[in-house]
């Protein structure tokens, strides 16, 4: 293999630390929240360097999760082949990554956007790999109801960019992820409950049981759903976004009653799909909502 060859694959791997695929759902949110703080274009440069920011903390974030869960991951299916556990890369290499990229991603908030954003963006980093990754996901089934929380940042560091405060509005969009945050994550361990076992992670099937699991996501879809009301019954969003959140919360609905009913693990992948598929549109809709009157005057 050339240095060159060797060099990409080197680049592939650092990319891989940092979960391309979960940051961007986060950074999708963010930037949504960025638009939404604005009551026309938010100025692009603030964009730029907010979204950038936030990007490089989150991946920092997600290659500390990686470090601290290598040997968790090494047996997992859907894990083991993730640069540490493939030994690709070191843990010392690993954490000098997370150092370097999180460091950039704080001092561009900090000097670029504003001091609360790189704050609330630290804290985050902290709730996510530091207090769900280390203390949390090792020691209670709840550990994505509680871990949720830093999960559901993304919109509120967005508004917090654009306007140097949070109030109500991005509190709402933190609800909703954090009530979406269960259904999505117990999907997923429904279908890999065996590797969780496996792996010694108390994930709620392991602990509790597919019943129990199966009831508890659809209680949480159903607070979902009342959850994404509340941008329209606060004034916040209008009838474009009820529509379109009404389908999609249909939807949801329907896949978590059709796993509490009649259970497979095709059903329960489908549902993980959809959920993620569900957040992106559902702050998709938020947005075209609040634009929509500037497109008629």
């Amino acid at each position: 293999m050339t240095a060159l060859a060797l060099a990409e694959n080197r680049l592939r791997q650092f990319l891989a630390l940092a979960k391309p695929r979960v940051v961007s759902l986060i950074v999708f949110c963010a930037v949504i929240g960025m638009f939404l703080a604005s009551h026309e274009l938010p100025p692009a440069r603030i964009v730029l360097f907010a979204t950038l920011g936030i990007a490089l903390v989150a991946g920092a974030a997600a290659a500390v999760n990686c470090f601290v869960e290598q040997k968790i991951d090494a047996l997992m299916a859907r894990t083991r082949r993730r640069p540490l556990p493939s030994g690709e890369l070191t843990s010392r290499s690993t954490l000098a990554f997370a150092g370097i990229v999180g460091g950039i991603g704080l001092l561009l908030l900090y000097g670029f956007v504003n001091e609360l954003t790189m704050w609330l963006t630290l804290a985050t980093f902290v709730g996510y790999a530091v207090v769900y990754t280390v203390l949390l996901k090792p020691a209670t089934p709840q550990n994505i109801v509680i871990g949720g929380a830093s999960g559901a940042m993304p919109p509120v560091l967005g508004w917090a960019a654009i306007t140097g405060d949070v109030t109500f509005q991005p509190l709402l969009l933190f609800l909703i992820v954090f009530a979406w945050t269960p259904p999505h994550f117990w999907a997923l361990a429904l279908y890999r409950r065996q590797e969780y076992a496996r792996a010694g992670v108390p994930m709620l099937p392991v602990t509790h049981g597919e019943a129990f699991t199966k009831l508890h996501l659809l209680l949480y879809t159903f607070l979902l759903v009342a959850t994404t009301l509340l941008p329209f019954a606060t004034g916040m969003a209008d009838f474009f976004y009820l529509g379109s959140v009404l389908v999609l919360d249909a939807v949801f609905l329907g896949y978590a009653v059709g796993l509490w009913r009649r259970y497979s693990d095709a059903l329960a992948k489908q549902t993980f799909a959809y959920s993620i598929f569900y957040l992106a549109m559902l702050f998709a809709a938020l947005m075209v909502d609040h634009y929509l009157p500037l497109a008629f005057q």
